[in-house]
């Protein structure tokens, strides 16, 4: 059992490169939308563009991450989203003006939405139900240590910069004349260390036996479960992969219409708390409560570590806790600190450390509930022979919704309504949504096994 672990979790944390390439590729862009909207003069709705092309890319990648990924496999198509993450990257870095900039951001946003979906999916995939939460946390654990690289890298460049430069025109011109383009260059390493790893790990032993490729399933399940496991997984396995219904109308079946209703709706509370825009935007928002840039980006950090070490916490617990349990003490703290929040900005009371506590509380809230839940649930809760479509399905509701906040952000942030005291009461009551919604529909998942979570759905229990 010992041995599977440990295989198990070396092939998890592999794939969770995509979760750490995705929070970095989007948490980058935090510390380079000022230097970025002052060299090209952008207006307020250019800025939400700059930072939500990115994000309409991520829907793009989302749409056929699903078709190909049950046509092709997994694996394949996490390697193409690695390839996209560094043409990015090394796109951002050299790009020539405004325009050429928006498509390289848009190509990494397909590399994000291609990896957000298929990551935890082959984790779930491969996990046995034991572990399955860990395993899957492991993935938005790497989009919080991404995040935290990201702030870190951007607040290291920006010290560069400030030293004189007597290298070439290029590193010049990279990390002290536009230091943007240095904040972008980064990513490349991790994008290349991506790529190569991904050569590793196995095809997801589900989507061989889709493919009636049962010898090389079988070799990976004898790796991954417990002697005494293999033929019953198997069996399970074979059993959902022979249910007629194999068309995503399925969904709209009763009993799997429920599923639906869970992996659309909670993906789309999950971004209506309001996290993006802190991510994207925190240290305009940490500015704006009376910190210089530098001061920003060192508070912005401290945001990462939050978010890293409440990640954590999920980590440790989901398994043990559960996930509901988890979502509902999580979605009503992160209400509590939004609340607070908006009443601190409405009064002119942002400035003080009550305001930083309250955005600090908010993101702990956040990393172990609404962070790493949905991507738990909806790689869960579908059957195994449309779970690559319906998955997306899931996955386009977290960046559509995503998309708008991080384009209207700015817009409500900076208009007299609702401000940026009533942005952050918006985002509390879609919190106290999210609440009534996990009492009334989301289940306990933990402990089941995919084939299992599929039955009681199919049966509406």
């Amino acid at each position: 059992m010992k041995n599977t672990t440990i295989y198990i979790s070396i092939l998890s944390l592999i794939a969770a490169l995509g979760g750490f390439l995705f929070g970095f590729d989007t948490a980058v862009i935090s510390g380079t939308v000022g230097f970025v909207k002052d060299q090209f003069a952008l207006s307020s709705l250019e800025e939400g563009w700059f930072v939500s092309s990115a994000l309409l890319g991520c829907i793009i990648g989302v749409v056929f991450a699903g078709f190909l990924s049950d046509k092709y496999g997994r694996k394949k198509i996490l390697l193409l989203a690695s390839l996209l993450f560094f043409v990015s990257a090394l796109g951002c870095t050299l790009a020539g003006n405004h325009t050429i900039l928006i498509i390289y951001r848009l190509i990494g946003g397909i590399g994000v939405g291609v990896a957000s979906m298929l990551s935890p999916m082959y984790i779930s995939e491969i996990s046995p139900p034991n572990i399955r939460g860990r395993m899957v946390t492991l993935y938005q654990f790497a989009i919080t240590i991404g995040i935290l690289t990201a702030y870190f890298t951007n607040a290291k460049v920006l010290k560069i910069s400030v030293g004189e430069s007597n290298s070439s025109d290029l590193f010049s011109l990279i990390f002290h004349e536009e230091i943007w383009r240095g904040m972008f260059s980064i990513e490349i390493l991790p994008a290349l260390i991506f790529f190569f790893l991904l050569f590793i790990i196995p095809e997801s032993p589900r989507w061989l036996l889709s493919k009636n490729k049962r010898p090389e399933a079988l070799d990976i399940l004898k790796k991954s479960l417990p002697e005494d496991q293999i033929d019953h997984e198997l069996s399970a396995i074979e059993s959902s992969l022979n249910q007629k219904r194999t068309s995503l109308k399925a969904l709209f079946k009763p009993g799997l219409r429920l599923a639906l209703l869970i992996g659309i709706l909670l993906p789309v509370f999950s971004q209506l708390s309001g996290i993006n825009a802190i991510i994207y935007y925190g240290p305009t928002i940490l500015k704006d409560a009376g910190l210089t840039i530098n001061d920003a980006l060192g508070g912005q950090v401290t945001i990462g570590i939050v978010n890293v070490v409440f990640t954590i916490l999920a980590i440790l617990l989901i398994d043990k806790l559960g996930r509901k349990p988890l979502l509902i003490i999580g979605i009503s703290g992160a209400m509590l600190a939004l609340a607070t929040a908006g009443f601190l900005t409405y009064t002119g009371n942002q400035n003080g450390e009550l305001f930083l506590f309250s955005i600090l509380f908010f993101i702990a809230c956040f990393a172990f509930s609404l962070g790493p839940i949905p991507w738990i649930i909806i790689s869960e809760i579908f059957p195994t022979n449309i779970r690559g479509r319906a998955v997306s399905i899931g996955t386009f509701a977290i960046w559509g919704t995503n998309f708008f906040v991080g384009l209207l952000f700015p817009v409500m942030n900076n208009s007299s309504f609702p401000g940026p005291g009533g942005t952050f009461l918006f985002f509390a009551f879609c919190c106290a949504l999210a609440i009534l919604f996990t009492l009334k529909y989301i289940p306990e998942t933990k402990g089941k096994s995919l084939e299992e979570i599929e039955g009681l759905f199919r049966a509406g229990k």
